[in-house]
């Protein structure tokens, strides 16, 4: 056991984790009033942040005793004590360098009696806010990230599938010509394949694409299959499709930059399987909703989130148009469309909503937090397929980043996982310009 510390959270942590006060081990916590203010203006309201809000009150509520402000309420077994801290009297150098009395400013005067007060202990804030840790480094103060929930290595999404060369060609032969696939035993690298891991095999005069099935425990050719009029341009797409019509695989993460296809993929798979399923529900998070200017858009809430799921409809719009638009194909998905077969809509509305049966895509799931993706994973029914795309190089939340969302979290946790697989799409593929607009600027 380390020497305790004195831990002072910052609003944005609580938003991102209602669970965050188990996390400190032995050591103190401390809550300036003022973020139990900020909290309540969070209280009201459908999105995560909101519920999340208001679990944490909750939480309050059942460690409060009148302790609290003088000797700290006990958190539990093996956990420190919990302050809620009311005056920041002792702070000269925070009312020096940040006169304004803003609430930022409030929780950094906190930290900064603490340090007075307690000289021999570490004194730190934790905050998700980074222009917030500089200016607590900027007067000498100890600050943190909040880092219980960030991925260590995030390399696997820089690179494509693997390509595994020199392998004998009898074995590929085999491969081609048997249709269960080959016992995994027959490869060299079987130790290091993880499941559902998709990658091309190489001889030195033939390849193929290949999968590592663990239901079968055997290497399998990957088909360059079509689905809704949709065909793989590449290998990689090969093996998104490969993995998105793969009924035992219950939980799919594709990855990839703007224009690699991630949407469009997922949505033609789930076309292909309308058989398989009662619903196929395409949503995705509106990050601008806790920003308050989207109140006054004029329109009801499905108006006001409209221009956020349009992106969802030009995939289906791609869809369609690969079809005469009287044909059979494109009625169809009308008739989906009228009868709620085929939900577009924000993640936000379909809380509270039985998943059963249903194929589920989560367009832009880097913008969610691990808890958020957590929630959504936990609300899968009987037969339900649930799928994440994202770019973790596109987060529009001010307090995720690349290893901190939801996407990266549930790939590093599932990865070993049976029902779980990921393929992170490299090559763009919607035009020479996209592709080097993405990869150039």
């Amino acid at each position: 056991m380390g020497t305790k510390k004195n831990f002072v959270l910052d609003t944005n942590v609580i938003l991102h984790d209602y669970n965050c006060l188990k996390n400190f081990q032995e050591n103190d916590i401390y809550l300036p009033i003022v973020v139990l203010e900020e909290l309540d203006k969070f209280k009201k309201g459908n999105e995560q942040i909101n519920f999340n809000a208001r679990e944490f009150v909750r939480e309050l509520d059942l460690i409060t005793d009148d302790k609290l402000f003088t000797d700290g309420a006990p958190l539990g077994e093996g956990l420190g004590k919990l302050f809620i801290k009311t005056s920041d009297a002792d702070s000269p150098k925070v009312h020096e360098s940040f006169p304004v009395r803003k609430p930022d400013h409030l929780i950094l005067g906190v930290v900064e009696s603490l340090t007075r007060k307690y000289p021999k202990m570490k004194n730190i804030l934790v905050t998700k806010d980074v222009n917030l840790r500089m200016k607590a480094r900027s007067i000498g103060l100890l600050c943190e990230d909040y880092i219980n929930d960030k991925v260590v290595n995030v390399d696997v999404f820089e690179k494509s599938n693997e390509v595994f060369e020199g392998i004998s060609p009898e074995l590929i032969d085999r491969i081609y010509s048997s249709r269960d696939g080959l016992d995994i035993s027959e490869f060299d690298f079987k130790d290091i394949i993880r499941p559902n891991e998709c990658f091309i095999l190489k001889s030195d005069r033939s390849s193929v694409l290949a999968r590592y099935n663990p239901f079968t425990h055997s290497v399998i050719k990957v088909s360059k299959s079509k689905n809704y009029g949709i065909e793989p341009r590449n290998a990689e797409q090969s093996f998104a499709f490969e993995i998105l019509n793969d009924p035992n695989v219950k939980l799919v993460a594709l990855t990839g930059k703007a224009g690699t296809g991630k949407t469009l993929l997922a949505l033609a798979a789930a076309l292909g399987k309308l058989t398989d399923y009662k619903q196929v529900l395409l949503a995705r998070p509106i990050v601008a909703l806790s920003n308050k200017d989207l109140g006054f858009l004029p329109g009801d809430a499905t108006e006001k989130v409209a221009p956020y799921m349009q992106p969802l409809f030009d995939n289906l719009n791609v869809i369609k148009r690969q079809f005469a638009s009287n044909s059979t194909e494109v009625k169809r998905l009308e008739d989906m469309q009228k009868s709620e077969q085929l939900v577009i809509e924000a993640l936000a509305f379909i809380r509270g909503r039985s998943l059963s049966e249903t194929y589920c895509i989560i367009d832009e799931a880097q913008n969610l937090t691990p808890h958020e993706i957590k929630t959504i994973i936990t609300r899968a029914g009987e037969g339900t397929k649930m799928v994440f795309t994202g770019d973790i190089q596109q987060i529009d939340q001010p307090y995720l980043d690349s290893q901190s969302n939801g996407l990266v979290y549930m790939i590093d946790r599932m990865k070993d996982q049976n029902l779980f697989a990921h393929v992170n799409l490299v090559k763009g593929e919607r035009s020479q310009l996209s592709e080097l607009a993405s990869n150039l600027m």
